[in-house]
């Protein structure tokens, strides 16, 4: 891997020139690369971490992915596990960084981009703690999420006494604090961790009721309709169907169904499950479901605002999303992104869409480049 790390310690900061940069090593911004790797044009990919993977290896300790590993691959590079496993996200963080290897992506690593704004000639500069890059297009591959974990404001009256974890933070129970924990919001991660907290805690889980697959994910009968799934999550629950167009907001904003934990799982170990949002502090303590909780932790699973405030550029929508589609920005040409959740369908927020959304991706910037010589000879 043409790796560079750096610590942000030479002595003269960078200031380079290159067609395109690439914001970010995840699988979005290794599939972006390895699409331009074919296609011979150059690039290179910014990253904070130090090595590749670490999103993923920052994760708690049980995750593991939805989908099994045969719907896992990058463009290239089958995923080594079991084709029906489920692998661990310290597997998938090791996969992303052999991908990264096998195919000699140029990952510039502990480069923390600042800034991404308008050259005023019709490129873009991209300002990081080790220098400038100036470019003729930028994908921003960041992830689905954004950058800053979303918590209500009013965790800032609970008791101090109160641990209050987002659920980026949480890794194992042996961080909880003895006594009985609460986790607020029920998609698949919040329902995940209150499972995990209530074997040896008293959990509450608070949060509208997201659905969930019923079918057991390492199951004969979940080996039979997964395909099914995958046909309909990239085919139906897309940008290009009314069915897709009206789920897209409700699972940006409000996230997906229970996959792995189902509603029995959580009853069988005791959860009390409370469909409502925490609605008040009282005393420093939250109230759900029109009462006051003793609770020795909060776990927020609440998901991220997405920060995009680094962008100086007019791309963001009422909502905070970029303008796009298809991971093309509408109102900036050169300006793309990469890893949206509902970038194009349902599965763009999974392992198996990145290749597909990020070979679009490229064909727009191949497309762009052709145009721009064309004008040169013109």
């Amino acid at each position: 891997m043409s790796t560079t790390p750096t610590d942000g310690t030479t002595d003269a900061a960078i200031d380079t020139a290159i067609d395109t940069v690439i914001i970010g090593a995840g699988q979005s911004g290794l599939a972006t690369g390895y699409h331009l790797q074919r296609r011979g044009l150059p690039f290179v990919i910014l990253d904070a971490a130090d090595r590749v993977g670490d999103g993923w290896r920052h994760q708690w300790d049980s995750l593991r992915l939805y989908s099994p590993a045969r719907y896992d691959a990058l463009p290239g590079m089958a995923f080594p596990a079991p084709a029906w496993s489920y692998p661990g996200k310290d597997q998938v963080a090791d996969y992303l960084e052999s991908y990264a290897q096998h195919f000699d992506l140029p990952v510039r690593l502990r480069t923390r981009v600042r800034t991404l704004e308008a050259d005023g000639a019709g490129g873009y500069v991209v300002r990081t703690d080790t220098g400038d890059h100036h470019c003729s297009n930028v994908v921003v591959a960041t992830g689905t999420f954004g950058r800053t974990p979303h918590v209500p404001d009013l965790a800032d009256r609970l008791d101090p006494s109160i641990l209050q974890l987002h659920s980026s933070e949480y890794r194992r129970p042996g961080q909880l604090r003895d006594g009985p924990v609460l986790v607020v919001g029920a998609s698949h991660s919040g329902s995940d961790i209150a499972y995990e907290a209530a074997a040896t805690r008293t959990t509450i889980l608070a949060g509208r009721d997201c659905g969930q697959i019923p079918p057991r994910l390492d199951t004969a009968k979940m080996r039979l309709l997964f395909p099914v799934l995958m046909l309909v999550w990239n085919h139906v629950l897309n940008r290009r169907t009314p069915v897709g167009r009206r789920a897209m907001p409700h699972i940006r904003h409000h996230g997906g169904p229970m996959l792995r934990v189902k509603r029995s799982d959580l009853a069988d170990r005791g959860v009390e499950r409370v469909t409502s949002r925490v609605e008040a502090v009282e005393d420093g303590r939250p109230v759900v479901d029109g009462t006051p909780r003793d609770v020795a932790t909060v776990v927020w699973a609440t998901g991220f605002r997405q920060t995009y405030d680094w962008i100086h550029l007019p791309v963001l929508g009422d909502d905070g999303w970029p303008r796009e589609m298809r991971g093309v920005a509408t109102d900036a040409p050169g300006l793309f992104f990469g890893g949206l959740c509902f970038q194009y369908s349902f599965t763009s927020m999974l392992l198996a869409g990145a290749g597909r959304d990020a070979g679009h991706v490229v064909d727009r910037i191949a497309a762009r480049r052709r145009r721009t010589s064309l004008d040169a000879v013109a």
